[in-house]
């Protein structure tokens, strides 16, 4: 055999650990997603946009 043992048992582990990976991130971004798109966070940013844009320079 042209691996050795230890080797040829992890094989697949880097796509299932990618695949976890993936799984996790769209997760955290559809959290993510929610918290910044509710009401109060929503008007919260628009009135720190607001501020940006009409400050002096």
């Amino acid at each position: 055999m042209w691996c050795r043992v230890a080797r040829c048992r992890d094989a697949g582990m880097v796509t299932s650990e990618y695949a976890m990976g993936i799984v996790a991130a769209v997760g955290f971004a559809l959290l993510l997603y929610e918290v910044v798109t509710s009401g109060q966070v929503r008007a919260e940013l628009q009135a720190i946009v607001k501020r940006a844009l009409s400050a002096r320079m």
